[in-house]
């Protein structure tokens, strides 16, 4: 029985069970895709829930972490479908098709694409640059995936939070001198960034590089990352 009750949309969906999975298998980053298939029945419960919720008529918040967990939880489905044998989520792709265009996301009473749901749906509703850090392709270059599903109630700190990790670890960002050298999706997608990536990276930066960002903030020039594709997983 579908979500679509007045009193079950108030409530939002039920992630209780993509919860439990992402808190014994994911941890610091690292993805314990083993784990995940050894659980899988348990990925394919949750996946039927997403399926035969009715998205329009949750809360904006609600409809927005919704999104984000779909996003993710098909990304591991995805993975597990190759998995232990995939090195990286491109090699799922095809010849002629990425992954990401790939038909398998049961969502809304349609058969989707994950770049439906980023494209379609995540970016162009809630024209939010932080979704960037919260939908996970599943490669150790993407902002890491979080132990926890987002959730209607919180999904704005969730976001913050995320973003706010990403941006202040030296491993993923950093500054040398004049030049800000940042992860790739800042390029890919520059347009959602729309006061430019030293505004967004100051409202989230912390401490000295907080510092040094306002003090050489006319001079900075951005430079991006190579983006590292292996699978975030052991």
């Amino acid at each position: 029985m579908g979500l679509t009750t007045t009193a079950s949309a108030a409530q939002g969906i039920d992630h209780s069970l993509y919860a439990g999975l992402l808190e014994k298998y994911m941890k610091d980053g690292v993805v314990n895709y083993q784990g995940f298939k050894n659980e899988s029945s348990v990925l394919d419960k949750y996946l039927k829930v997403l399926e035969e919720a009715d998205s329009k008529t949750l809360s904006r918040n609600e409809q927005f972490a919704f999104y984000i967990n779909a996003y993710n939880a098909w990304t591991i489905k995805l993975i597990l479908s190759g998995y232990p044998g995939v090195k990286s989520i491109k090699d799922l792709g095809g010849l002629f098709r990425s992954p990401w265009k790939k038909k398998i996301c049961r969502i809304d009473g349609k058969i989707i694409t994950l770049d439906d749901i980023e494209h379609n749906r995540l970016r162009p509703r809630f024209k939010d640059p932080r979704v960037h850090f919260a939908v996970n392709c599943a490669s150790k270059g993407c902002p890491p995936l979080r132990s926890e599903p987002y959730r209607g109630s919180t999904v704005d700190q969730q976001l913050d939070d995320s973003v706010s990790t990403a941006v202040n670890n030296p491993g993923r960002n950093r500054l040398e001198g004049e030049t800000l050298y940042v992860n790739k999706v800042f390029g890919w997608f520059s347009e959602d960034f729309e006061n430019g990536v030293v505004a967004f990276f100051l409202k989230y930066a912390k401490g000295d590089l907080k510092k040094r960002l306002e003090s050489g903030k006319e001079k900075i020039k951005i430079k991006y990352l190579d983006y590292d594709w292996p699978l975030n997983g052991k």
